[in-house]
């Protein structure tokens, strides 16, 4: 018994109490949907997508369950990033840990998002039925002849149909279709067979990242801030965005830059993240000048037409699989006129002035274009070029596109700023870490009040506020710190 209690004190004294804790907390945020299966055999009746999929309590109670969990696993995501030296041995011990949370955030109904369920039905369009997603919609196929026949047999079908989206044609690039057809042609028609398949490619996707930034960087602190970032989870996993796909492709057009020294592989790799979201093509310039730094101005300027009809190529020919004329491009075009969780939303809700957002937009889109052509063309004429500079010069653009550019911003947008954030100084990597989080909490006013564009409004006051909260914070314990050492020092 004294042996035993001499065991308990000294794992205490371990801190790794602390990962048993944060185990707690994740399995906390799976019970609601566990039991919600448990319930109902299937998740083709979830149509609550903006509950805590607690179907006996109000909204109220489920968005204080969803705070109390997501402040939890807040809390202990930072002491393990802390404490990481004393918990963890090695990168193995790493890598089974966030690959045993990541398994648990699997069995997490997507409650904050449906986008996966149209992924779905645009990826059995195509795969059983032999249409272009980017020409014929669910709804259109669902509808036309006899084909609603086909809804008592395949969910996934149907569950796309019930979507929101199913009178939209496809708004990513042909990677990620190509992606959504292996998903669901191997689901058997079964929703919650393909669900679960999803997310398991998610969680596979997720360790590849975690793997990749260790391979970057070689630290521990850039794989436990990406990998165990309770953002990532839910996200990622829990509500499978394709942005995480982006995120590794990304990395490995880095890692074949950096690691590897092949502009073609990395090149290859960018242009595949471009053919799932099209902000990727925004580091093109800046890899292709940055391998041939060596080179004078014009030698750079010649290798980046080269190396820029290269990645061209390589797109087209993923559009080439869909494309029939440039009504492929469609999808993307009506994407972009959507307003959503930013001050967008503000502009249209309460400045009565017609068009005001798209002026605006039409500003910064101007600024931002001349702004970034004359930072590559800067870069395309320093004389000595380092990565880690020119890199937090791209993540400041990405910080821009995302949150000034884009009128229909959402939260797992912020995924886009991870594959950099190994370069980056201090204050914005901090910047990073907290706004993926504090969309987290900002996403409660869905929670509390249902779906709908105009919560935009408070989505956007809750960010602003959270972003001064941790702003304004850290400075108060700097403050007090410096105060501490000149008492010391008197």
């Amino acid at each position: 018994m004294k042996r035993m209690k001499e065991k308990i004190i000294e794992f205490i004294n371990s801190k790794k109490i602390i990962l048993i804790v944060f185990i707690v907390f994740s399995i906390s945020f799976t019970i609601p949907s566990v039991l919600y299966f448990l319930e109902n055999k299937t998740i083709f009746n979830f149509n609550d997508y903006f509950k805590f999929c607690l179907n006996d309590t109000n909204r109220i109670e489920q968005t204080i369950v969803y705070l109390i969990i997501l402040t939890g696993l807040t809390i202990f995501y930072f002491l393990i990033v802390k404490n990481r030296k004393k918990l963890f041995k090695n990168n193995k011990h790493i890598y089974i840990y966030i690959a045993i949370i990541s398994l648990i955030f699997v069995f997490v109904i997507p409650f904050l998002c449906s986008d996966v369920f149209y992924y779905l039905g645009i990826g059995r369009l195509e795969s059983t039925y032999g249409q272009n997603p980017y020409y014929v919609t669910i709804k259109d196929f669902v509808e036309s002849g006899d084909n609603s026949q086909y809804l008592e047999k395949d969910t996934v079908l149907a569950k796309g149909y019930e979507n929101f989206w199913s009178n939209t044609n496809v708004v990513y690039g042909p990677v990620w279709t190509l992606i959504c057809k292996i998903v669901a042609g191997i689901s058997f028609g079964n929703i919650d067979v393909a669900l679960l398949l999803f997310k398991l490619f998610n969680m596979a996707i997720h360790l590849i990242n975690c793997y990749l930034i260790y391979k970057l960087t070689g630290k521990k602190l850039f794989v436990l801030l990406y990998g165990l970032n309770p953002y990532m989870f839910i996200e990622g996993i829990a509500n499978v965005h394709n942005d995480i796909y982006v995120v590794t492709c990304i990395l490995v057009s880095l890692y074949f830059l950096l690691k590897k020294k092949n502009i073609i592989v990395s090149i290859i790799f960018l242009a595949l993240a471009t053919a799932i979201k099209y902000f990727a093509i925004l580091l093109l310039p800046f890899i292709i000048i940055y391998y041939f730094r060596d080179k004078k101005p014009l030698k750079r300027l010649s290798k980046c037409f080269l190396y820029g009809m290269l990645f061209i190529f390589i797109v087209s020919i993923t559009y080439l699989l869909y494309a029939k004329d440039i009504q492929i491009l469609n999808g993307i075009m009506e994407q972009q006129k959507k307003v959503a969780k930013n001050f967008y939303v503000i502009l249209i809700q309460y400045f009565n002035i017609p068009n005001l957002n798209v002026y605006i937009n039409a500003v910064f889109l101007g600024l931002f274009i001349n702004i970034y052509f004359f930072a590559c063309l800067r870069v395309l004429y320093k004389p000595k070029i380092k990565f880690s500079a020119e890199i937090r010069m791209v993540e400041y653009f990405l910080i821009a596109f995302i949150f000034l550019l884009i009128t229909n911003f959402q939260p797992w947008y912020i995924m886009w700023l991870f594959p950099l954030m190994m370069w980056q100084r201090k204050k914005i990597l901090q910047f990073v870490i907290q706004i993926s989080l504090i969309s987290q909490f900002a996403n409660s006013v869905f929670l509390m009040n249902g779906e709908g564009w105009s919560n935009g409004t408070l989505f956007t006051i809750f960010m602003v506020l959270g972003i001064f909260l941790c702003w304004n914070i850290k400075n108060i314990f700097k403050r007090k710190k410096k105060s501490k050492i000149t008492l010391d020092k008197i």
